[in-house]
């Protein structure tokens, strides 16, 4: 199981949302590499970089930064955040990224989406991002009109190479993990899925590692390793001692 620690990007500082509103925010750094470079050093495998900043406005904003981050790093890059044409994504691959998150596109444009999928292959997943079930779009601001149900299935003949699934309810709430609706979604869709929102603590990940057979290949996790009630060397440790 892949343990993704999350930076986060909005005016060039690293910060966590709470439940995706803008207007709820926490700084914990003015230097999103450096945030990085702490992560990396402790051990991480794969990064998950979102640039809020692109999720809202629509288009890339740190750009520059996103390359910086990986030219500097070994380790993999994953993505979200304002990418929303074909252009974008190819540039985002270009410049080092290993895989792009998409989520308004796949759910306003599925036939743009299916073309994204075809001319990158395997790089390309979709953030299913919901409350009760419901997806949202553009930063979390829209209601997209559809479940999760409703799109999985489409997703998957289109060349999807994995979902991440948030409960937006759950997200920077340290509210613990839906559980049951990880499993639900796992055994729903043969893409391999990654979850996100409400990691905690250690409990947490012990109570999602037994979905990695039905198709769980990893955990995002943001505000609980920056506020320290989930310590991400000891996570990281533990997920080792498992193998």
């Amino acid at each position: 199981m892949i343990l993704f620690p999350a930076v986060d990007i909005q005016d060039g500082r690293c910060v966590r949302l709470r439940q995706g509103r803008k207007d709820d925010v926490t700084v914990f750094g003015d230097d999103p590499v450096a945030q990085a470079r702490h992560w990396v050093d402790l051990g991480a495998r794969f990064l998950h970089i979102v640039d809020l900043d692109g999720a809202f406005d629509g288009h890339p904003v740190n750009f520059d930064l996103v390359r910086r981050m990986c030219q500097e790093f070994s380790v993999p890059v994953q993505l979200g955040g304002g990418i929303r044409d074909l252009a974008t994504a190819k540039a985002y691959v270009e410049a080092g990224v290993t895989r792009l998150i998409i989520g308004t596109l796949a759910l306003e444009d599925p036939e743009a989406f299916e073309t994204m999928c075809r001319v990158l292959p395997g790089r390309i997943g979709v953030s299913l991002d919901a409350v009760d079930g419901r997806l949202k779009t553009k930063g979390w601001v829209a209601d997209a009109g559809l479940t999760v149900d409703d799109v999985l299935p489409r997703l998957a003949e289109q060349g999807a190479a994995f979902v991440v699934y948030t409960d937006i309810s759950r997200d920077g709430m340290h509210a613990g993990v839906n559980v049951e609706a990880m499993e639900r979604l796992c055994t729903s869709t043969s893409l391999p899925v990654v979850a996100a929102g409400g990691v905690t603590n250690l409990d947490d990940l012990k109570a999602l590692w037994p979905l990695r057979g039905k198709g769980l290949e990893g955990v995002i996790t943001g505000r609980a390793i920056y506020e320290g009630t989930l310590d991400f060397a000891a996570a990281m440790a533990w997920i080792e001692s498992q193998h």
